[in-house]
């Protein structure tokens, strides 16, 4: 700049001779005149984030760098981890507090990354228990009445129908097959004629009070 030559702000046309100046499109302004005119406002306190400030951005959102922090506890969130719910920002702490799934057992919150299991509950991996015997169920096979856990040899022992042939319980498992007449249940191996035990699987029977006969036992009553 040649002496006697003006270096005037663009806006206000002050000059800015000795002064702070920022270039803009290769266009100077006062410091004054580019805040007005270009700065974000902040979100947190409505202010100008002058050019002394940093200015921290969160989807075409501003903030002055003291004015970063959680909605809630008001921790600083810069150069931190953090959540957005309903605009507002939140430490991973807080959001999690407020937010995250609460552990059917303990009722303590399941931090996002952490293992949770869920029927239409959810649990804690360590909580998630046979809430008969207290079985570990991760990993295993499970069934659920109600919404709650049961390992399948508690849920059969309680809910399960029983053979009248053995007493023991009928399941579904591995394809296991059984008989139902007149409210009553056997095993496909436990359907036998109750004089001469004859499997009556697909074979005509009568019956004879609680018994069940096959035909020629049948006929000999």
């Amino acid at each position: 700049m040649s002496t006697g030559e003006r270096f005037d702000c663009h806006y206000c046309k002050d000059s800015l001779l000795g002064k702070k100046y920022i270039m803009k499109e290769d266009t100077q302004y006062c410091t004054k005149c580019y805040e007005n005119l270009f700065a974000n406002c902040c979100e947190d306190c409505s202010l100008p984030i002058g050019c002394n400030c940093k200015d921290l951005s969160y989807k075409d959102r501003h903030w002055h760098e003291q004015c970063f922090k959680c909605a809630k506890c008001s921790r600083s969130l810069v150069e931190k981890a953090f959540a957005a719910k309903d605009e507002l920002l939140l430490c991973t702490e807080c959001y999690s507090h407020e937010y995250s799934s609460k552990c059917t057992t303990c009722k303590k919150t399941i931090m996002p990354g952490t293992v949770g299991m869920t029927t239409d509950k959810p649990w804690h991996r360590d909580c998630f228990l046979c809430i008969s015997c207290k079985k570990q169920l991760s990993g295993q096979r499970f069934t659920s009445r109600e919404n709650y856990p049961y390992c399948l040899e508690c849920f059969s022992n309680l809910y399960a129908k029983k053979c009248v042939g053995c007493t023991r319980p009928i399941t579904s498992l591995a394809g296991a097959k059984y008989i139902s007449f007149e409210e009553r249940q056997w095993h496909s191996e436990c359907f036998t004629c109750t004089q001469c035990s004859v499997s009556l699987v697909g074979r005509g029977f009568l019956t004879q009070r609680d018994n069940i006969l096959c035909t020629d036992c049948g006929r000999e009553k």
